[in-house]
Formats: C-alpha cells, sequence, structure tokens
C-alpha cells in the first residue's frame, strides 16, 4: 500500500518538491527541513493508515492542526518526516445535553466551538488567545488562555480522547464518569503531551451552562508593580474573575496603531482588564464594587465597560496585541509561568534585562494565574546582535524563572524552542520518567521526534 492508496484526492496529498510552503515555514523556528509528504485524512481510518504505513516504511510522523503553535512542536527538523494534517477533519459531530457534552474531530477550530455552543446556552471556558487554533492543537499543549483563572485550562474540559498510537491502534481513553478511581488516568497523560504519544482523532468536551450576566472592567495603574499588586488584592479578596489580563503602555500602544482604536483610559503605564461572570446580576454589580473600594488609592483610573460595543473594543485592543507587533517588528514572544506570589518580581526581573541586554522588552499575559508572555523585541539590532543578546537574555531570564519556582511553558508547549531549558529546569528523575513513559508507548520514536526532551 501506497500513500496515494490512503489518500486518493490528490488535493488532500502532496508529495516532496510538491508541499505548500505553509508546511515549510514557522513563525518561531527557522531551520525548517524538507518533508516526505504531506497529507490530510478526512477519516480515523485514513489516520490508522497512514501510521501503519509510516511504521512499514519507517518515517517519523508529525501531527499538525491549524500551525499556529509558537514553540515549533509541529515542525520537522530532521527531513523525511510525514505531516498528517488533520485540519479537515473538523465536523462537530453531536451536542449531548443530557451528559453536558460536545463531541467534536481534532480540525474544529476554538472559535467554531465557542460560537456553536455558545448558540446552544452553553459554555466552552478555555480561551487561548489564537481563536483560529484547532481543538487538537489546544489539546497537544493543554491550551490555558484569559479565562485559566477562573475556570482551568484544555485539560479540565475533556471528557474522552480518541487517539491512535504509534503502530496504529486506535483507543479511547477517559469516560463520561465524572469521578474514576480506577487504574492510571491514561487521558491526561496525552493532554499536553505536544502529538509525542498519539494523534487524536475524536474529542468529547465538557461544557458548561453559559453564565447570564457578565461585565469587564478596565483598571489603569501609575506603574507596573502597582498593577501587578492589584491583581493580588483582587485575587485576595474573592473576587473570582472570569479574565484578569495585564499589560503595559508600551504593548497596548502597538495595538491602538494597528486596529486604530485607543484604549478608554491614556492614563498610567500599566494596565489590568478584567472580567466578571455571574448568573445573577447582583454578584457581578457587587464583585465591580468591590474591587473599586479596594483599588480606590491604588489604581489611577477605573472604568466599568457598561456597554457590549465598550466591552468589545478593550477586548479588541489585547486580543490584537501579537497581530500587531508583527506589523512593526520581529520578535519572540516567551510563556513562562511562575507562582502567583511570584508574578510581580518576576516581571519587575523582565526590566532588569532590558538594562542589561540592550533588548527591548515589553510584558503582557494572563495575571490572575502567573502566566506571562514576555516580548523581546529585533527592532532594528542586527541579526548577528539580536541572535546574541536574545541569547544571553533568555539564559537569565529562564534562570530567574527556575529560582522563582515556575516552569519554562504555561500553555505553548515546549517543542524545540524551551528544550534546553525544561532540560534545566526539570527534576532529572522527573526527566528520565518521561523518557521511560515515552519509550513505552513509542518505542520506535515515531511520533513528533526531537521534540519536548
Amino acid at each position: 500500500m501506497q500513500l496515494r492508496d490512503i489518500i486518493t484526492d490528490k488535493e488532500r496529498l502532496f508529495l516532496e518538491k510538491d508541499v505548500p510552503e505553509v508546511y515549510k515555514t514557522d513563525f518561531s523556528y527557522k531551520e525548517v527541513a524538507t518533508v516526505h509528504a504531506v497529507a490530510l485524512p478526512n477519516t480515523t481510518q485514513e489516520v490508522i493508515d497512514l501510521v501503519k504505513f509510516a511504521n512499514k516504511e519507517n518515517i517519523p510522523i508529525i501531527a499538525r492542526g491549524a500551525g499556529t503553535g509558537v514553540a515549533g512542536s509541529q515542525v520537522p527538523i530532521s527531513g523525511g518526516e510525514l505531516i498528517i494534517d488533520v485540519h479537515q477533519m473538523n465536523r462537530i459531530l453531536a451536542l449531548d445535553e443530557e451528559t453536558m457534552t460536545l463531541t467534536v474531530e481534532p480540525g474544529v477550530k476554538l472559535n467554531e466551538i465557542q460560537v456553536f455552543v455558545e448558540s446552544k446556552g452553553y459554555f466552552y471556558p478555555p480561551d487561548p488567545g489564537s481563536k483560529n487554533s484547532t481543538i487538537g492543537g489546544n489539546i497537544a499543549t493543554n491550551a490555558g488562555g484569559m479565562r485559566a483563572v477562573k475556570y482551568g485550562t484544555t485539560r479540565d474540559y475533556v471528557r474522552e480522547l480518541e487517539v491512535v498510537l504509534p503502530e496504529g491502534e486506535k483507543v479511547t481513553l477517559g469516560s463520561l464518569n465524572i469521578k474514576s478511581s480506577s487504574g492510571y488516568d491514561l487521558k491526561n497523560l496525552f493532554i499536553g503531551s505536544e502529538g509525542t504519544l498519539g494523534i487524536t482523532t475524536k474529542i468529547k468536551l465538557k461544557v458548561l451552562p453559559l453564565p447570564k450576566y457578565k461585565q469587564s472592567v478596565l483598571l489603569a495603574f501609575h506603574t507596573l508593580k502597582d498593577a501587578t499588586n492589584g491583581v493580588l488584592a483582587i485575587l485576595q479578596n474573592g473576587i473570582e474573575p472570569t479574565a484578569l489580563e495585564l499589560f503595559e503602555r508600551g504593548t497596548i500602544e502597538y495595538s491602538e496603531k494597528y486596529t486604530k482604536v485607543l484604549l478608554q483610559s491614556q492614563k498610567g503605564e500599566a494596565y489590568v482588564l478584567m472580567t466578571i461572570d455571574s448568573n445573577e446580576e447582583e454578584t457581578v454589580t457587587r464583585k465591580i464594587d468591590t474591587v473599586e473600594s479596594i483599588l480606590k488609592g491604588q489604581a489611577v483610573e477605573i472604568i466599568p465597560l457598561f456597554t457590549q460595543e465598550e466591552e468589545e473594543k478593550a477586548w479588541l485592543l489585547r486580543d490584537n496585541i501579537l497581530v500587531a507587533l508583527m506589523q512593526f517588528t520581529e520578535y519572540e514572544m516567551l510563556d513562562e509561568v511562575v507562582p502567583i506570589n511570584k508574578f510581580s518580581e518576576m516581571i519587575d526581573y523582565t526590566k532588569e534585562l532590558q538594562t542589561k541586554h540592550g533588548l527591548k522588552v515589553i510584558n503582557f499575559g494572563h495575571a490572575g494565574d502567573g502566566n506571562i508572555h514576555t516580548v523581546l523585541m529585533k527592532e532594528g539590532l542586527d541579526e548577528a546582535t539580536w541572535q546574541v543578546r536574545r541569547q544571553a537574555l533568555l539564559d537569565d531570564l529562564y534562570k530567574k524563572v527556575n529560582e522563582l519556582g515556575g516552569l519554562p511553558s504555561a500553555e505553548h508547549g515546549i517543542g524545540i524552542i524551551k528544550k534546553p531549558y525544561l532540560e534545566k529546569m526539570c527534576n532529572p528523575v522527573e526527566l528520565d520518567l518521561m523518557r521511560k513513559i515515552k519509550n513505552a508507548i513509542d518505542p520506535d520514536t515515531r511520533l513528533n521526534p526531537g521534540k519536548l526532551f
């Protein structure tokens, strides 16, 4: 059996020189190798047949969704790989209102899931910044996003996974049972494994009733330190925000230029954009009043966003930060995470590194869960200077993350980019255990070789 016997439609199979450019480039990793082929299956059986073919021909496999990853997890690095692109497996299969689960294929985009369930009165909480990412990719990295502070990450909403294993067997992991004390939790082993253990072909997601009321508030602060202190005050006073996003004046200015929309506050040097939701309007109002009370002397401006238009304007600016940056400079975005009580210290340290290494650094992030998106700006630097300063800054930054008890990646994954730092920051026994698990499930290193560790 050959590839053309498995994927008979020529528009779903590309061999060597005919592989489209989109598979040869990556935002985060430039040394992309030439692949053997790219196949776009429509069914689980086609995925199984492709995996069995790759085993027979001893070809490494990379699973790919929308290609929105920023850690190099989905790119070929050794050459000769078979990319199995599942983005055409994009059907929403069923909404079961009795079990409150949504069954989907891995190529369904996050925004499609959110729009669909909300039209039915339900809510899928995970909300990573890339709304065009696929649910399969979200599972591969355990994506979090802006609502993780209240609702958790992708892992918390996966009830069942149908997975094709490295030799072509199909297995369903997890169940509709809410509780289980029945052996190892294999489902959660695969979530966040970056395609190194299996290829997801079907998912049952937990959904929640859509909250009836929500409102956002924009908080402006004189300094980043004031803003991070404000975040801690919000968390310590039982507000339970749905989202709690922090960004600097120097960050949001790029988004203002790109969208031609001004943030509602032009005061201060740092901002927190907060959303509160509830099934009771009184609860939302009370919590906003509490925030205004505890931050009255700390924030330079507190602006409740009463209309949908004002709320959408503020979130448009937050959501377009990365797109805006692309228009003005080359950059590298990180996704380090530290314990929430170390959040302020970590952000302060990034500014010390800016001075030390002569490289502009800006920050934004999910302040409520300690996840910082530190952005290194190339600006006018030549490539050689950029690489030297970038590497020196990264070494210092991840050393500090480690000292504070943090981790190199909160939601983007390790991929290729962060491998050296995972190895330095991870306990050797823990890292060895990961390798043993990989070897037990994929002894031939068939799936996504060279990634993660």
